[in-house]
């Protein structure tokens, strides 16, 4: 069975020859691996580890020149500007960037925001690329999915919060909710074209659309059900729409504690919900399975917080183990990390983590 038989199987409710697995790392976990198999590439690795799911960087920004610092900061293509944070020491180090600043954080009235003049355009990316990208994958026998980087990643609050701040933004969701509601428009306008265009591109290639925005923190959503259905839901579900319209499965990734969200999720029609946090509040994997499973998929559910770190090959195994047993019982379950392996993640427990998922993750 090859990674297209066996996700369409999982995502259709129905029990594969094994689990699906997908691999998210850190650019500093991807090098660690690298140097530990004799300088192998991306693929490479994946190979090694029968991942099934592919990643294609997605269209290029060809928009206006975005400015660049020498401290090695850089201006994103929505004006935000980013600084480069350094973390770490010896195996451990990594580095990241940062808003510097949020543009937006002063705008005191819609008309202020509409006028703000970085807002980006669709225009400002070539999308000839993303046929061959997709074509290459999905020629490999694998499943296809655009995600997109931090930035190019269909979201609404998230990109708030880089523009208007995020104690900012979520102030305007009870004292301005008119302005937040043009920040989150103006947002969801561009990712909605920009999805489109991309999955055209693609002309049916692509098998998995995967937005992204977090709507949670450890002990419940960063706002109530209610003010998420009036200011989010009608951006979450276009973008779904628009991933079903062009033949895609579509998934969202959200940390945090969102099971109050779930319900809404289906509603809009989510196909796979992504990475159910370990650790969080409220976040019972063993109720959502039994409530939600045989409508929603899950992906991920493995700690990057304290598994993998600070666990040995032999608790990295136990966690797979029991994510299977919770969420794997008739499909609808893919094996991930809840979110990308970092440095201070040992080589050999990511070793392990593939390992059991596939000795684990079998259904027969």
């Amino acid at each position: 069975m090859d990674s297209r038989q066996r996700v369409a199987l999982c995502l259709s409710h129905q029990t594969p020859d094994r689990a699906p697995m997908d691999c998210w790392l850190s650019k500093e976990t991807w090098d660690k691996l690298s140097a530990r198999y004799g300088g192998a590439g991306r693929e490479a690795i994946l190979n090694r580890f029968d991942v099934d799911f592919r990643y294609i960087e997605g269209p290029r920004y060809v928009g206006p020149p975005l400015a660049r610092g020498p401290d090695g900061g850089w201006e994103d293509h929505f004006g935000v500007p980013r600084r480069v944070v350094h973390y770490g020491s010896g195996p451990t180090a990594g580095s990241y960037s940062e808003v510097a600043a949020s543009p937006l954080a002063s705008a005191t009235c819609v008309e202020e925001v509409l006028a703000y003049p970085r807002w980006p355009s669709p225009d400002h990316f070539d999308y000839a690329p993303v046929r061959e990208q997709a074509a290459r994958a999905r020629d490999a026998g694998r499943v296809v999915v655009f995600m997109g980087d931090r930035l190019n990643r269909c979201a609404q609050l998230k990109p708030a919060m880089y523009l208007r701040g995020v104690e900012q933004i979520l102030i305007d969701l009870a004292a301005a909710p008119d302005i937040a509601a043009a920040v989150f428009g103006r947002i969801a306008d561009f990712y909605a074209e920009y999805a489109a265009r991309t999955l055209e591109a693609a002309g049916g290639a692509i098998d998995i659309l995967f937005t992204g925005d977090d709507f949670g923190t450890q002990e419940g959503p960063f706002m109530s059900p209610a003010v998420w259905r009036v200011q989010l839901r009608e951006g979450f579900k276009r973008f779904i729409d628009i991933g079903h319209t062009f033949g895609c499965k579509v998934a969202h990734h959200t940390c945090g504690s969102i099971a109050a969200l779930i319900p809404d999720f289906i509603e809009c029609g989510l196909d796979i919900l992504n990475p159910l946090q370990p650790g969080v509040a409220g976040m019972d994997y063993g109720a959502i399975k039994r409530q939600y499973g045989d409508r929603l998929c899950f992906h991920g559910a493995i700690s990057i917080q304290q598994t993998l770190p600070y666990g040995t090959p032999e608790g990295v195994r136990a966690e797979v183990r029991d994510r299977f047993e919770t969420l794997g019982p008739g499909g609808g379950y893919i094996f991930c990390s809840a979110h990308n392996i970092q440095a201070d993640t040992r080589p050999e427990n990511v070793e392990a983590l593939f390992d059991a998922c596939r000795e684990l993750g079998r259904y027969s």
